[in-house]
């Protein structure tokens, strides 16, 4: 389950609801993503507050752009919810869509890249590895409950990034905006091959989509708001064409359905985005999980 980050009008209350009631279960992970100009929670101070709600879910950033941060801080403040969670945290990164962010923080846009992602990470795993990054008098802490950091997963559509992350990442933070299974699965088996390439264990292979609950029309409609919303870098009519077709809307029996073709690609996780902050979703959501 995704948090409603980048719904409106969120309060500490409706945020909390959120969290408690994914921690109930049966939802493996929480998550949230990150954007600089919008008017969402910053990542860090919401794994914060997360670590502190929940006490079984873990904790997954989907995803956390490196390159927007001081990558020793970035890799501080990581490890200060990892400490806090109890070694609940997974960290999934990615280069991030909108250079609007990239210039808001005056972080350089020309590390909009696999490599800018990449050497970020790298000096993250040093810092949790207990290294010196400077001729400092003591390396950079608090150290992570998980040793090494982190589980690191790259978040990605693209088969390029997907193969140079294999050398550092651990699984697939991935997406869908049409539900295509096979699609899908050719992504899963570009990061099965590379992984095994690099000498690795299997990686953790994760994909998410947008999801409403209600009647046909009114799920449909809600989607289209939050799309609106959300990709509000993109003229609306190209949202308005893709709406129709991006996302779940339906019944908790065909989300059961859609759940279960996924499982049979070998999916190990689907992370659900939510297009409302009504926590009631977040309570038929969990009656689906159940039936898994």
């Amino acid at each position: 389950m995704t948090m409603p980050v980048m719904e409106p009008e969120l309060d500490a209350t409706v945020l909390e609801s959120w969290a408690r009631a994914t921690d109930e279960g049966p939802f493996s992970s929480l998550c949230w993503g990150e954007r600089i100009t919008f008017s969402n929670p910053d990542s860090l101070t919401l794994l914060g507050a997360l670590a502190a709600w929940t006490t079984r879910v873990r904790l997954l950033t989907t995803v956390i752009v490196p390159q927007l941060h001081d990558p020793v801080l970035l890799a501080k403040g990581l490890a200060t919810g990892d400490l806090l969670s109890g070694g609940r945290l997974t960290v999934g990164v990615g280069v991030g869509g909108r250079i609007e962010d990239y210039h808001a923080v005056g972080a350089d846009p020309s590390t909009q890249t696999i490599r800018g992602m990449a050497d970020s990470v790298a000096v993250m795993k040093r810092v949790w590895a207990g290294e010196k990054i400077t001729e400092s008098v003591l390396p950079t802490g608090p150290a992570p409950v998980q040793p090494g950091g982190p589980p690191l997963f790259v978040g990605t559509i693209g088969p390029k990034t997907l193969r140079s992350a294999a050398a550092w990442a651990d699984g697939l933070a991935g997406t869908t905006l049409d539900l295509d299974v096979a699609k899908q699965n050719e992504l899963f088996d570009v990061a099965r091959e590379a992984w095994a390439q690099a000498g690795k264990p299997k990686p953790h292979l994760t994909t998410s989509f947008w999801f409403a609950f209600g009647a046909p029309d009114q799920a449909r409609a809600q989607v289209h708001r939050h799309l609106l919303r959300y990709m509000n870098w993109i003229p609306a009519e190209y949202v308005d064409a893709m709406a129709p077709t991006t996302g779940w809307a339906g019944s908790e029996d065909e989300l059961l359905a859609v759940l279960r073709r996924f499982e049979e690609i070998g999916t190990d996780e689907v992370q659900l985005i939510p297009t409302s902050s009504d926590v009631d979703q977040v309570r038929r959501a969990a009656d689906v999980a159940a039936r898994l």
